[in-house]
């Protein structure tokens, strides 16, 4: 009788916590998560009581079995965490502090669910403790929003995207269904925005997403190539795919699924999800992990002028790279393509260049290279990485891989891996966002994937209006190679493409801007030095500021229109503006300097007629105590840029 009455008991128990709602708060109760347990694993969030996530879901499809469907909960834990650690490449802030609820929901079939409730957040993962491999064939992130919500996005027909496309602003009902977007994506429900991606990504897919339905998202995934075709000397064309998108370890957890929510606008290019989220330095030693300034060639061809020597990717060339970058203790120039004989071989030169004379001679400068080479030519030459040390080169530009299926997400972990081994540096371009390898292997300093100056080569799409999503979006989730520093500066209706004497739209003084609001560890100057040199104020400017960062502020901002950012190194601060077609006049407060501190500032901002000239810039020196208030005047496509030295 006693032991039928103790069965009873544990029945009741058991089901008791399978159908009870099961609660997860932030760490200031703010953010609620409720997970309720049913045919599926469905979850809502709450922030300060309004619901921002109603009847959303999450699922596993493995080869034989479906995590998620029909779930049989053994026990959950609920637990506190808080740690403060310090970036190696400290992008926002030399110090990250990491406080969260934590929820893990451990099931029968082994596996478990883990969820974060953050102050500014939500986060989510399975975790599966499986024999042997397991095949993937879907995963569901299915994402429904108890509101109706705009949604800003890039949007994809194919797997094939290098995601270099333009922000679409629309309501989620009147998104393409039958189009994907990648990540991050941005969600505005007129209260809040919800941005959502995900971190720590290893031997898995990259996530895209799919509108299903009027309020809702889907994820979608690259499936496992399976054969080749050859296709032209930087790629390889796949001509036939697994059924599945990933076979991996049956004992490991999954990606992170995350939403950054907040009703400020500044909060999203602030917020540290990936960093926190993401598996730490794996590096035992990182002292030769030197993020900087870069000048770069390929943007103008290699077309200086003002010099006595025939220019283009050769020795004198290179060499006045190097003077220059010198001249302005710039510590790296680039070789992008057009430095090797051709795209395949990675360790013939050009004849026109002696690349070890030219290492020496950096070497003597204090200037380092940086070589470009295509992922396939990385590919079929393993031990380049080992070469490129034995020569003295710093890093790698690892270029046109395009793709994010599970294969080729685990190529950029054995690039960054093989590449720290012999101390060299990364900058992907071609590449996906950056989704936490840049953390467990911080040699990775800089990703493209985003509309660039680059593409103002032949088609003027980097313009302010998209320019001015980036910071809350595309960068909110790790570095970005934009490659700013455009000298030749136009309002729109004045861009003409041309690969000399290259346009940037948007003002002078925006360009400025922007090496203090976008971060990347590689930040480049992308112009001609000639142009830099006979504009030596604003050079001096661009130089003088930092890559990395103490503590990072978002004064004032609203996504796609405007930005303030404020930056400190030591104890000198910078701020930069942008804002989008739409002139600005703003009060900002300099309430985020130390009080009783006075500065001497140094300001370029957009000048009288930069309405019509967008060259025309004013450099402005003053001193001003901390509470003073700035004026800061934006014409349409323009900028401000200030930097605060304390004199007391």
């Amino acid at each position: 009788m006693k032991s039928k009455l103790l069965l009873v008991v544990a029945i009741c128990l058991s089901f008791k916590l399978y159908s009870a709602p099961i609660e997860l708060f932030s760490p200031d109760k703010k953010v609620k998560v409720t997970v309720n347990l049913s045919k599926k694993i469905f979850y809502s969030v709450a922030v300060s009581g309004e619901n921002v996530l109603s009847n959303s879901f999450l699922q596993l499809n493995l080869a034989g079995e479906t995590l998620g469907e029909n779930p049989k909960l053994l026990n959950k834990i609920i637990s506190a965490h808080v740690d403060v650690s310090k970036p190696v490449v400290p992008l926002k802030n030399s110090s990250v502090e990491n406080k969260y609820g934590l929820l893990r929901l451990n099931f029968k079939n082994n596996f478990s669910v883990e969820f974060r409730a953050y102050n500014d957040g939500i986060a989510y993962r399975f975790i599966t403790s499986k024999k042997d491999s397991v095949i993937v064939e879907d995963e569901k992130v299915y994402v429904a929003f108890a509101n109706d919500v705009n949604a800003s996005y890039l949007e994809t027909k194919s797997f094939m995207t290098a995601y270099e496309i333009l922000y679409q602003n629309k309501n989620l009902r009147e998104v393409d269904a039958q189009k994907m977007s990648v990540l991050p994506i941005l969600f505005n429900d007129k209260k809040y925005k919800i941005l959502l991606s995900e971190a720590d990504l290893y031997d898995y897919p990259a996530m895209f997403v799919k509108a299903k339905g009027n309020n809702a998202i889907d994820a979608v995934f690259p499936k496992v190539p399976e054969l080749y075709a050859p296709n032209g000397d930087r790629n390889m064309k796949i001509v036939k795919e697994h059924n599945y998108i990933a076979k991996t370890l049956g004992r490991r957890s999954y990606p992170w699924r995350f939403m950054v929510i907040s009703e400020k606008d500044e909060a999203l290019p602030e917020n540290e999800m990936v960093y926190k989220l993401s598996t730490p330095n794996q590096l035992k030693e990182t002292s030769w992990i030197k993020p900087g300034q870069v000048t770069w060639e390929w943007w103008h061809n290699a077309y200086v002028y003002g010099v006595d020597f025939k220019s283009g990717y050769n020795q004198d060339t290179y060499k006045y790279y190097i003077d220059f970058a010198s001249k302005f203790k710039i510590p790296y120039i680039i070789m992008d393509e057009g430095w090797a004989k051709t795209t395949l071989n990675p360790y013939e030169p050009n004849p026109t260049i002696n690349l070890q004379e030219l290492i020496a001679y950096g070497k003597q400068k204090n200037v380092k290279i940086i070589l470009w080479f295509t992922w396939l030519a990385v590919e079929q030459n393993p031990d380049v990485f080992k070469k490129l040390e034995e020569w003295g080169i710093a890093g790698m530009k690892v270029d046109f891989m395009d793709r994010s299926d599970q294969w080729m997400v685990n190529y950029y972990t054995r690039v960054a891996k093989e590449a720290a081994k012999h101390h060299i540096l990364i900058d992907f371009h071609g590449a996906f966002k950056p989704a936490g390898l840049e953390v467990a292997y911080p040699n990775v300093l800089s990703y493209e994937g985003v509309i660039g100056m680059e593409q103002n080569i032949g088609g003027g799409l980097a313009t302010p209006n998209n320019n001015l999503y980036l910071p809350f979006l595309r960068n909110a989730v790790g570095p970005m190679d934009y490659t700013p520093g455009a000298m030749r500066s136009g309002h729109p209706k004045d861009y003409k493409p041309n690969w000399i004497n290259v346009m940037s739209i948007g003002t002078r003084a925006h360009q400025l801007a922007m090496y203090i609001v976008f971060e990347s560890g590689f930040q480049m100057l992308a112009d001609n030095p000639f142009n830099y040199l006979r504009e030596p104020e604003t050079t001096s400017f661009i130089t003088s500021v930092p890559v990395t960062w103490d503590e990072t502020k978002v004064l004032k901002a609203e996504v796609g229109q405007y930005i303030v950012t404020a930056k400190r190194k030591g104890q000198e601060w910078f701020l930069g503006a942008m804002t989008n077609s739409t002139e600005r006049k703003l009060i900002i407060d300099t309430d985020f300097l130390p009080k009783n501190k006075t500065y001497q500032l140094t300001i370029i901002k957009d000048g009288v007629n930069a309405d019509f000239q967008a060259m025309d810039f004013k450099r402005l020196t003053m001193k001003i105590k901390a509470g003073d208030k700035i004026n800061i005047d934006m014409v349409k496509d323009g900028g401000y840029a200030a930097h605060f030295v304390p004199i007391n």
